[in-house]
């Protein structure tokens, strides 16, 4: 089983989720966070001067079996890409095992 955490645009995240539905990810958690970046330069929005280096993104939390990683993966990249600085991240980590806590399931099966 796979981690997948992915840090995305906030204004991108209807079109990640169906993607994700449409790879058959029907199941994540998520919630805001605002980070810091790499860009410098700030940019200008009717008239006002903010930082493109702290604007709030969507942190999503998926785990799925390892044959979905892939899918998963790029399903994220497809959907949250706008090909501009500040896209986003997504890391990928080995999770040990999972329960359920309802029936007691534990691996894959927990999952579905």
């Amino acid at each position: 089983m796979k981690k997948v955490e992915a840090i995305i645009r906030k204004s991108k995240f209807d079109e990640v989720k169906a993607a994700l539905h449409d790879v058959e990810v029907n199941f994540f958690s998520y919630w805001d966070v605002t980070g810091v970046g790499n860009e410098k330069q700030g940019h200008v929005y009717r008239g006002i001067s903010y930082s493109t280096s702290e604007i709030q993104r969507r942190f999503l939390s998926i785990i799925v079996s390892d044959e979905f990683a892939e899918r998963t993966v790029k399903a994220i990249i497809k959907s949250g890409a706008t090909g501009k600085v500040g896209d986003g991240k997504i890391f990928i980590l080995p999770v040990e095992e999972a329960y359920r806590i309802r029936t007691g399931e534990k691996g894959n099966t927990s999952l579905n």
